[in-house]
């Protein structure tokens, strides 16, 4: 039954008589939202157009950290004068009810002087919630939609080149625990509080589900990562 009740929201089946405004586009659903994520990694494979190293300190000791891991030592005091490396924030979203191995998009944006993530390809980055727990693990080629060339001392740029998207770059690895649904009850909470759109919802979803009662009234209060439930 309360399968049915949810399908009924979503696809807008239950409409308010006087406006056939769908309900689900009066209300949200407690509970239900996307939670952000947010990561640090390194993007390489850049033609020259990565962080200038002297100025980006982080871009080189997050290389060595990241070749000590794989096993490699760099010596102490190395100079590494890179140009085809960036260090990058990655963020993506968390949708409602994902699964441990579905695929999300994410953003990739330069924090250091890169020009370029073009023809960049970022390598594998954690993402992690506000809780501090990992969620996805994101990596992959890296599309930049801007475009730019210089000549003669002149340069011409078309939108943003220091950030750019991977669709599906994302893995998730832990899902995001849910009370939703918890007892047979649903709450909704109304975009603009107002008692007698409260009344009009609830009797159109009586009408349709009779003998429910999943509407509540008032601020919203959702059960996402890091909130209370």
């Amino acid at each position: 039954m309360l399968k049915k009740l949810l399908l009924t929201l979503w696809i807008g089946l239950v409409c308010l008589p006087a406006t056939a405004e769908r309900i689900r586009d009066l209300v949200t659903v407690q509970g239900v939202r996307d939670n952000a994520l947010i990561g640090y990694g390194l993007v390489v494979g850049l033609d020259g157009s990565g962080d200038q190293t002297m100025q980006t300190p982080f871009t080189t000791q997050s290389l060595s950290n990241m070749l000590s891991q794989l096993g490699i030592t760099v010596p102490s005091g190395t100079n590494m004068q890179l140009k085809n490396v960036a260090a990058v924030m990655v963020t993506a979203r968390l949708p409602p009810f994902s699964r441990t191995g579905q695929n999300i998009d994410v953003v990739v944006s330069s924090m250091g002087n890169a020009k370029s993530l073009r023809g960049g390809t970022l390598l594998m980055t954690p993402l992690k919630g506000v809780d501090n727990q990992v969620y996805a693990l994101a990596q992959g080629n890296v599309l930049v939609g801007g475009a730019g060339a210089s000549a003669g001392g002149s340069s011409v740029q078309v939108n943003q080149l220091a950030g750019g998207r991977i669709s599906n770059g994302a893995t998730i690895e832990r899902e995001l625990p849910t009370t939703f649904g918890a007892g047979g009850v649903i709450n909704l909470q109304l975009n603009d509080e107002d008692f007698t759109l409260a009344q009009q919802i609830s009797d159109a979803i009586n009408r349709q589900r009779g003998g429910w009662h999943c509407l509540t009234v008032g601020r919203p209060h959702y059960s996402g990562i890091g909130a209370a439930g």
